[in-house]
């Protein structure tokens, strides 16, 4: 009878060890999702700072010859790294909404390092929304990580593929296949280029990047540890996968950037992708069976409020303005020039009379002409009157 309660005792103690190592090793991935992201946000601003410096002294040397540069080059892959070994060891529904920290990181780092500043008085109108979204997001981390899936699991090469077999992957596989495939249909022969749609095909692709990445990682971070798994033609197959899909992803991003402004990219994919990447970690990876309701509602309810923080934070952003075709008139020959290129907006009055942008103007008043420009008399002639031909005789 006393024996035979030590197995029950021995399963207990298991059952508390593998929980134990499954909170430590969800610590580990949110914390190098953490500074993985704090890290690239730091480096693109790096990078910004050394493209801002070279404009600004007009340098003759590329910006890849700047000390600056190569150091925020540095640290974007030390982050990224830290981002793609988070994934072998975090849930994939708590590191991917994480990247909010990039965001958040990013906002802070305009205010101060970039020196992206107003006056007092105009602080609290123009980035008060900033600030309530860096609140705001703040908050949205800590209610998705607090409640976020504990579960973890060695990702060997077996997991991997009884993963795939699984039903529920292969009906999530085949409605992903359809709903991308109507959406470059309508994209590309339709022509229907709305940011929905772009953004739609950028987090259909990124959830079949994180869900590579994190088999990618996971059997890399077994290697290390001395368990191979490259040796297995999973593997191949995720690497190979992970790489395409990476690398169209980055396609349709640009496609968007070219035709949308980027603070609104930058919301639209977050929200996008992390929606994706979610439901992509609990049909695949199966994170929340063992979740319990409330736990599961308010992981949604701290992602929900995450995307309200990033779209806050975006919102108010500085947009780009775009050039718009307008005519001058050259004082000194007095000839109307006609601007239809050029990559900035039209100039404000500095010596030459502008009549304005190209486009339906009916709201706004129109400009005065100089006072010192005259008509010319029809009967004068210059001094030079021996150019002139001579005058015709009349009968």
């Amino acid at each position: 009878m006393i024996f035979s309660e030590f197995p029950l005792n021995d399963n207990k103690m298991r059952f508390n060890k593998d929980d134990g190592g499954s909170y430590t090793d969800n610590l580990i991935g949110t914390l190098l999702a953490i500074f993985g992201n704090v890290l690239v946000s730091i480096a693109l601003s790096i990078q910004k700072y050394s493209h801002v410096t070279l404009a600004g002294t007009k340098d003759p040397r590329a910006f890849y010859r700047t000390k600056t540069w190569w150091c925020g080059f540095v640290l974007t892959s030390l982050g990224e790294v830290a981002n793609f070994v988070s994934y072998a060891f975090a849930p994939l529904a708590l590191v991917a909404p994480l990247n909010a920290v990039s965001v958040l990181t990013s906002s802070i780092l305009g205010l101060i390092f970039l020196r992206e500043k107003s006056k007092p008085k105009d602080f609290a109108r123009r980035y008060g929304l900033s600030f309530l979204g860096c609140v705001v997001t703040t908050g949205g981390t800590y209610l998705f990580v607090a409640f976020g899936p504990n579960s973890h699991e060695k990702l060997k090469a077996e997991n991997i593929v009884s993963h795939i077999t699984g039903w529920p992957v292969l009906l999530y596989l085949l409605l992903g296949i359809i709903m991308f495939c109507l959406l470059l249909y309508f994209y590309k022969q339709r022509s229907a280029d709305y940011l929905v749609i772009i953004l739609l095909l950028v987090a259909l692709l990124g959830s079949v990047t994180v869900i590579t990445v994190k088999a990618v990682s996971g059997m890399l971070v077994l290697t290390i540890e001395g368990s191979m798994q490259l040796d297995y033609p999973i593997f191949s197959v995720m690497f190979v996968c992970m790489v395409a899909s990476v690398v169209f992803q980055a396609r349709f991003l640009s496609q968007a950037c070219e035709l949308y402004d980027s603070c609104l990219i930058a919301s639209v994919n977050y929200i996008l992708s992390t929606t994706f990447a979610v439901i992509a970690g609990a049909v695949f990876y199966l994170e929340f069976r063992k979740e319990d309701a409330l736990h599961i509602c308010l992981f949604l309810l701290g992602t929900a409020v995450c995307f309200l923080g990033v779209f806050l934070i975006t919102k108010n952003r500085k947009r780009t303005k775009t050039f718009e075709p307008y005519v001058t008139l050259n004082m000194t020959n007095g000839v109307p020039i006609i601007h239809d290129k050029g990559l900035v907006v039209q100039p404000d009055f500095n010596g030459s009379f502008s009549y304005g942008a190209l486009v339906n103007n009916d709201g706004v008043a129109p400009a005065n002409l100089p006072v010192n420009l005259e008509k010319p008399s029809v009967n004068s002639r210059p001094d030079n009157a021996s150019h002139w031909p001579p005058d015709l005789k009349t009968d």
